[in-house]
Parts: structure tokens; sequence; C-alpha cells
């Protein structure tokens, strides 16, 4: 018994030494120092009894971890977790976490429970800010995503499927990541083990401070499969600073559609290499419009931050507040071009502007055949410019995404096309060796289209 107690020793000590060597992390004191700081959240919402709650689907690829399915005219018990960011205890977590509760319950490292106040909420970047009445609380220390490498260490504490305080480690996979409708959203993926009961809890760097919020995973059957997201502690923390100053989240709004440079767009522009965020719509009266931004620009650089996706720009003007100055460089005509551009709101629900179209119908030549657009294309794609794609005859055509039913606004850089006249005059001015460059509209959208000749 006593070898093999001393060799069980041994093989420990080995590890301990073989991992100092290889120079791995320790958590064990990141876990001590910030351990106290986490919260576990339980929230209850009431039930109606006039109501019914609807279950709610479990084959969702993206997975949040809100309320879980309860039986109909019960008392819905959500489980999460949160963070401390200020001694008096002011709380961050996930909206979904505590949306529509009647009670929150926050539960310390230590027992002590408090029932705490939603403070205020923000659907688009799923942020909720929540109050304790407490004094000399543990904090954890704010740190920024900016600064987080690929391939980085993290760690994340909470309260995954209710086993509270748990610490699971990983490391960062990407930044910038958009998902589904939340646009000013750029995720962190990781692949740090995260479940149902995480969400809301920290993200944590090597240098104990919080760097994201846990919010869902990639899943076909709602447990951890290796790809988790966090919210950035940047947009977390803006959010929370609007909340607590004016009861609400405003955000800019610059007023373009917007599509990602490949590189055949990139080959025809003059570009390098494919980056930044290619204008396909500009706003009538919108802040993008009174700056000369143009149909045709990429946008490389918002604010002085570099833009390499089209995905990356609307985060950055989402957390610039409206009526700011900021610096736009657009690529344009094979040069870069500075204008300044003054925000709108995100709230004013810009649109695009269109005008009116004429005759037939045109079998260009060149694999598809378009018609002018009737009052029913009108109505339907409500346009009132353009012609509207009838047929589509070649395979390269049809690899380019060219669908029938798409109404073609303009060819090449500068040929905006009213009718089919327009149409015609701009496929005859091509070279025979020309790219055919369309912006179209689809589904009330905007994009660029390439078709290689």
């Amino acid at each position: 018994m006593k070898k093999l107690f001393l060799l069980v020793t041994m093989v420990s000590c080995s590890v301990t030494v073989m991992a100092r060597e290889l120079k791995l992390p320790d958590f064990t004191q990141l876990a001590e120092k910030t351990g106290p700081a986490v919260v576990n959240i339980v929230a209850r919402d009431n039930a109606d009894e006039n109501t019914t709650t609807t279950q709610q689907p479990n084959d969702d690829i993206f997975r949040f971890f809100g309320f879980p399915n309860q039986p109909q005219n019960r008392d819905r018990v959500s489980g999460g977790s949160g963070f401390i960011i200020s001694s008096d205890g002011l709380i961050l977590t996930n909206r979904h976490v505590i949306a529509q509760a009647d009670k929150i319950t926050v539960t310390l490292l230590d027992r002590r429970e408090y029932e705490a106040e939603l403070i205020g909420e923000d659907e688009a970047s799923d942020i909720a800010v929540l109050k304790i009445d407490g004094k000399n609380l543990p904090k954890l220390e704010i740190g920024s995503a900016n600064r987080l490498k690929i391939g980085e260490w993290v760690m994340a504490i909470g309260s995954p499927l209710s086993f509270e305080n748990t610490v699971t480690k990983g490391i960062v996979s990407a930044k910038g990541r958009a998902i589904g409708n939340q646009q000013y959203v750029p995720f962190i993926q990781s692949d740090v083990p995260i479940n149902r009961g995480n969400s809301g809890g920290p993200l944590i760097n090597l240098s104990g401070e919080v760097v994201g919020i846990n919010t869902l995973i990639f899943s076909n059957t709602g447990g951890y499969m290796g790809i988790s997201f966090s919210v950035p502690i940047d947009v977390a923390m803006n959010v929370a600073e609007q909340i607590q100053k004016n009861g609400t989240v405003k955000r800019g709004l610059l007023g373009v559609g917007i599509g990602n440079v490949n590189q055949a767009m990139a080959d025809y522009l003059g570009m390098d290499k494919p980056m930044g965020a290619l204008v396909n719509q500009v706003s009538e009266d919108s802040s993008a419009a009174k700056a000369g931004v143009e149909i045709g620009d990429v946008i490389i650089s918002f604010d002085g931050k570099s833009i390499k996706t089209s995905q990356s720009l609307p985060p950055v003007v989402g957390m610039v507040l409206p009526d700011t100055d900021v610096s736009l460089q657009v690529f344009r005509d094979g040069k870069v071009k500075t204008l300044t551009a003054k925000l709108d709101a995100l709230s004013g629900d810009l649109q695009a502007s269109s005008g009116n179209g004429s005759s037939n119908e045109v079998k260009a030549g060149i694999g598809f055949s378009v018609s002018k657009l009737s009052g029913q294309d009108k109505e339907r794609t409500g346009e009132t410019e353009g012609v509207i794609v009838t047929d589509i005859s070649n395979k390269d055509v049809e690899r380019a995404m060219l669908r029938v039913g798409d109404v073609i606004k303009r060819i090449g850089k500068k040929s905006n096309i009213k009718d089919l006249s327009d149409f015609s005059d701009a496929i005859d001015a091509l070279d025979d060796d020309e790219p055919l460059v369309l912006l179209i509209s689809r589904g009330g959208g905007n994009s660029f289209i390439v078709i290689e000749r």
C-alpha cells in the first residue's frame, strides 16, 4: 500500500514538474482570485393562470442558455450566471437569463443570497444589468477583447447544469464572429466548455481580467460540442454604461447596405486583396449619403479601425453614439479617399430610394435575359427602376448566383440601370473579356455579383 501511495505521489509530482517545464498555465490562483466575484442567478417567472406556456423548439443549432422548457401553467424557473463589476453590487449577465422574470435571486460563492433589481436590458447585445444591495463585494477587473489573440488561454466560471462555480478552460478560437441577427456583437469564439447555466458568466484571461460574457454554443444536441461564443466585454460595458446613464442604449447608424469583397470583385476594383465592406446600397439622406459615400465604394476603415470584412463594420458603427463625427476611408476608382460622416441614430430606420423603368425584353447574348419591370414586379420587389432577370441559359451565370427574378440596378462602376435601353447600352460598352459586375436587388436587399466572361 505504501509503495502504491509513493507511486501515485511520484506520478503527481512528475506531472506538475512537466507542466512547469512546458510552461502550461496554472489556473488554480486564477480561480481563487476571480471565483468570489462570480454569482449564480435564479430567475422566476410566475405563471399566469389565464395563459399557457409554449414549448420551445429543441433542435436549434445555436443554443442560448435561457429558460428551460416548463410544463404549461406553471412557474418558470431558470438558472444562469453573472459577475460583479462594482463593490456596491452591480452585476452583468445575459438578458435571456432573466427575461420576463418576476423575481431574480443572486447567490455568492460564500452562500449569501440577495434579491436583485433589474437596472436595464438590451436585446440587441443580449446584455442585462442587475443590482444587489451590498458593500465591499468582490469584483472582477475589466479587460478588453480587442487585445485578445487567437490561441490565447482563457477560463470560464459559471453554473453549467446547475453545478455552481464550475471552472473550465480553453483557448480563443476566433474573434469577430457574426451570429444570426446580432450584427452589433462581434462574438469571441472559443473551445472553452460551457453548457446550460454558464450563460452570463465571465470569460477570463490569464491576467484575471474579464474579456467576455459566455452566451451561446453551437450544438445539434444542446450539449457542448467544442464551439462556444461570448459577447466581448467592450460591447457589454458600453451597453452597461449607457443603461446606467440614460436608461437606454443608443447606436450610431451609417445608412449603407454592405457585402463582402470576394477575389473576383477585388480584381475588378483593382484591390491588392479582398478586404473591407462593399457598399451596395446608400440610404437617402443618410449619414453615408451626406458624407459622399457611393455605391461601389469599399469601406476599409471606420473611425481609425480597419474593416476586414462586411461583418466587422456594424459592431464598430454601433459602438459610436449618434451625432458623432467619424472618419471613413473608402477605396474608389483605384484610390483611397477619406470622408467625414456624422452618424445618424439606429432607430432612424432609413431606407434607400428608387425611380422608374421601360420597354420589352432583351436577350443580351451573355447567358441570361432581362425584361422591363411590370407593375406586379414593382409591387413584389419594391423597386421602380432597373430590369428583371427572366431567364438564365448559362451555367457560369448560375454559378455566379444570379437568379430569375433578380432586379439589375447597375452594371460596372458607374452605369445605373433605369430601363432596358440603359441595360443594352451598358452591355454594348463592355469589352469582350471584361467581367460583368451587377448590382442586383433580391429580397429587399442589394448585393454585387461578378460574372467572369
